[in-house]
């Protein structure tokens, strides 16, 4: 751990700059994140969507109604940042969000038909891409391995 004095507020030196910018884990893994999410944005644009919106939909396409913690939790989403994302959707008839029969306080989500249409348009779009990025990528398998391990 490095110790902060406030006693030397000496700058950190330009090189120390450097190598976090050519070797930080956290740092290239956003930059990647925000470079796939633009270049899914505009391929999957003509359906309709966004890669979140993608993803969330994907996410709830199950045989029963998914509970909204259980999607949270596979978006790495907390609950608040996923129902502002839900509303859209919603609003489009994408999606049902509906009251637990069996507790009333938790929800349920599920695609409608529009829903299944919306991921039936965009999955050949996102099958296209996601092939074509995956041979720009040396050993796609470990790189998904080491992510899924990180965000665990």
């Amino acid at each position: 751990m490095i110790a902060v004095s406030n006693a030397d507020p000496s700058p950190v030196p330009f090189e120390t700059t450097i190598h976090v910018r050519d070797t930080c884990l956290c740092l290239h893994v956003q930059r990647a994140a925000r470079a796939l999410a633009r270049r899914f944005d505009a391929i999957l644009k003509p359906a309709g969507l966004t890669n979140g919106q993608f993803s969330l939909l994907m996410s709830l396409n199950r045989p029963q109604p998914a509970p909204m913690a259980s999607v949270a939790n596979l978006l790495a989403m907390d609950r608040t940042t996923l129902t502002a994302a839900l509303k859209p959707l919603e609003r489009r008839g994408l999606l049902r969000n509906e009251a637990n029969p069996n507790d009333r306080r938790s929800r349920l989500l599920s695609l409608t038909a529009e829903g299944h249409a919306a991921l039936q348009a965009a999955l050949p779009l996102w099958t296209q891409a996601h092939e074509e990025l995956e041979k720009m990528v040396e050993s796609a398998a470990d790189l998904r391995s080491g992510l899924m391990a990180i965000s665990r």
